[in-house]
């Protein structure tokens, strides 16, 4: 059986951590930033975790078992 590709969408979007957490950049901070507060747009450009209930599908995704 051949070698599982990863992802290409998956593998440009998550970075894992050295302690195996993966990490994403928050979503809604590419456009219509005037209406959007500063602070929330501050808050949108630090990184976050991956929620449990998803890490399977992103693990799956790396090829990550």
């Amino acid at each position: 059986m051949p070698k599982m590709k990863t992802k290409s969408s998956a593998k440009k979007r998550f970075t894992i951590t050295g302690s195996g957490k993966i990490k994403r950049k928050h979503a809604f901070k590419s456009h219509i930033l005037t209406k959007k507060s500063t602070k929330r747009k501050r808050n949108l450009t630090k990184a976050g975790l991956v929620d449990s209930t998803d890490l399977a599908n992103v693990k799956l995704q790396l090829c990550m078992k």
